[in-house]
């Protein structure tokens, strides 16, 4: 059974920084591409960033220089460090993976003073 847990959200004020985790199992982790996405209120889910099995990583415009994602293939767990947060930076971000195509349950990220 494929599962992912996001971890590492929580409350910080607008310039801090967070990293977020999540762990998969029941994947190959190795072979797949990993994503995180998040979801603000009364927005669509959008793409934050993605890393493929061969550690290339993407990022939406928006996240550019201030988003990092990495993973570490030995615990399959992929990261995402969040600095200078905004916020507009508030919303529930999830993890993807793609084979097979699964999501975490979120976790809760509020920027706020």
């Amino acid at each position: 059974q494929v599962q992912l847990v996001e971890s590492g959200g929580g409350l910080v004020q607008p310039g801090g920084s967070l990293r977020l985790s999540c762990a998969a199992s029941g994947i190959i982790f190795s072979i797949n591409a990993m994503y995180w996405y998040r979801q603000a209120p009364g927005k669509q889910r959008e793409l934050v960033a993605t890393i493929a099995s061969d550690g290339t990583t993407n990022y939406a415009d928006s996240m550019k220089g201030r988003f990092t994602i990495s993973r570490d293939n030995a615990k399959n767990t992929v990261y995402l460090q969040m600095n200078s947060l905004k916020p507009e930076d508030t919303a529930v971000y999830y993890c993807r993976s793609n084979r097979p195509l699964a999501w975490g349950q979120g976790t809760q990220v509020t920027v706020s003073s």
